[in-house]
Formats: structure tokens, C-alpha cells, sequence
């Protein structure tokens, strides 16, 4: 989403009569307009929408078009750099020191800053294997899985039903994040809680890998406030 923000400031021009700052907060909005008609923002996807609006509206007058519109771009590579490339860089080395030989660690799902941090403490030499736990109707962690194997990884594959039974075999518990809200509360796929339940019965330390860019004010008071439902919704009588 920034990148393609990035390519339509460079690609605007302020209309005759109009003012850069208000004209391209316009069009931005008209962006985001279009984005929630295809789907919900995700929390972190509203954070950097709020920063480029904040970086638009404080763009001084006296700047040029072409200074304007380069400050943008840069302000944005910045943005991407320091709160994804370099965050994610830096909860890969923390969580390699969570990680001991023999180790057998579970994740939940498909996380891009969990499988970097397990391909890196691979390549670093670590001997652990790894459990990953899946749900339908995505099934993200089939990809996970694929990928985790052509690296060389040893892995067990298990849905989420499952979990209660191979959570005993678990020394540690990664799990990725959509969000961390302001009460310490982890905004996840559906199926987190559970999984991070059955660990906490078991005594198994749980970690949750999740980017600043990705923490947010609102507190949420349960799953219902805003859902996300993939292509097929279950429905199960208890």
C-alpha cells in the first residue's frame, strides 16, 4: 500500500488554482475510499495512512512541487525502513536468543516475521523442529509449511484440533499479530486465543512477534467489535 502511495505522488500534479497539501489529502482519501470498498483496513494499515496524512498536512508552503512530492517519497521509504524492514530485523535476532537445541516450536497460522525469524535461526545452525498448527477455511500454514520444508526445516503439520494433543511434544510457543492494542491485548487470526490457551494450561511460554507500526490506542472488547470473515463462515452447535 505505501509503495503504491509512493508511485501515485510521484505521478501527481497539483491542479491550477489548488493548494498541494489539500488537493493530495483529497486524493488520498479517495484512495483509502477504495481500498475499504475492497476490503476492512487492517489497524496497522490506518496507522500509515494516518502518518502520510500527518506528513502531508505539515508540508511547508514554501516548498516547491517537486521538493514536496520528494519529501514525501522519502518520508515513506523512511517509513518503510525503520518500522518494517529494520523492526522486523530486530525481533528476528531477539527471538533467535528464545531458542535453544532440540527445541520444538509451535506457530499458528502463516506469520512473515515468525517464518524469517525460523529461516534465519536456521541458517545460523539451530537444531529444533517445528509444529505447524493450521485452520480452515484459509489454511494458511500449507504455505508455511512448503516453504519452511524447501529450506531444509525439520516440520510437523497439525490442525488447530489437534493442538491440545502435540502440545505436550512444545518447549515454545511464536505466534504473529495483526495488532497489540493499548491494554496489552493481541489482535490475531481467529484460532490465536485458543492456541495460546493451550499452551499457558501446558506451561509453555508463549511469544508474539509484532511490529510498533502495528500497535494501536483503541481497546477492543471482543472479536465481535471488528471481524473479518474469510470466504466461508462455520457454524457449530455446542
Amino acid at each position: 500500500m505505501l509503495l503504491a502511495f509512493r508511485e501515485a505522488i510521484k505521478d501527481y500534479s497539483t491542479p491550477p488554482n489548488k493548494t498541494l497539501s489539500r488537493d493530495l489529502t483529497a486524493k488520498v482519501g479517495s484512495y483509502v475510499s477504495f481500498f475499504i470498498e475492497c476490503r476492512p483496513l487492517s489497524i496497522s494499515m490506518g496507522n500509515a495512512i494516518r502518518f502520510l496524512k500527518n506528513r502531508i498536512a505539515k508540508l511547508p508552503i514554501t516548498l516547491s512541487e517537486s521538493e514536496a512530492k520528494a519529501s514525501l517519497q522519502s518520508d515513506i521509504d523512511r517509513f518503510i525502513n525503520e518500522k518494517i524492514v529494520v523492526a522486523d530485523q530486530v525481533i528476528v535476532s531477539h527471538a533467535i536468543t528464545k531458542v535453544r537445541d532440540d527445541d520444538v516450536l509451535l506457530t499458528y497460522g502463516s506469520s512473515s516475521v515468525v517464518e524469517m525469524f525460523l529461516e534465519h535461526a536456521h541458517e545460523l545452525g539451530r537444531k529444533f523442529r517445528v509444529i505447524v498448527v493450521d485452520s480452515r477455511p484459509k489454511l494458511e500454514g500449507q504455505g508455511l509449511l512448503r516453504r519452511l520444508v524447501a529450506k531444509g526445516i525439520n516440520c510437523t503439520y497439525t490442525h488447530i484440533n489437534a493442538v491440545s494433543y502435540i502440545m505436550h511434544e512444545v518447549t515454545r510457543v511464536f505466534l504473529g499479530a495483526s495488532s497489540i492494542l493499548s491494554n496489552g491485548t493481541v489482535y490475531s487470526r481467529v484460532g490465536t486465543a485458543s492456541v495460546a490457551m493451550v499452551a499457558h494450561a501446558f506451561g509453555i511460554p508463549v511469544l508474539v512477534c509484532c511490529e510498533a507500526y502495528k500497535f494501536d490506542e483503541r481497546v477492543q472488547i471482543d472479536s465481535i467489535c471488528a471481524n473479518e470473515l474469510g470466504t466461508h463462515m462455520f457454524l457449530y452447535a455446542l
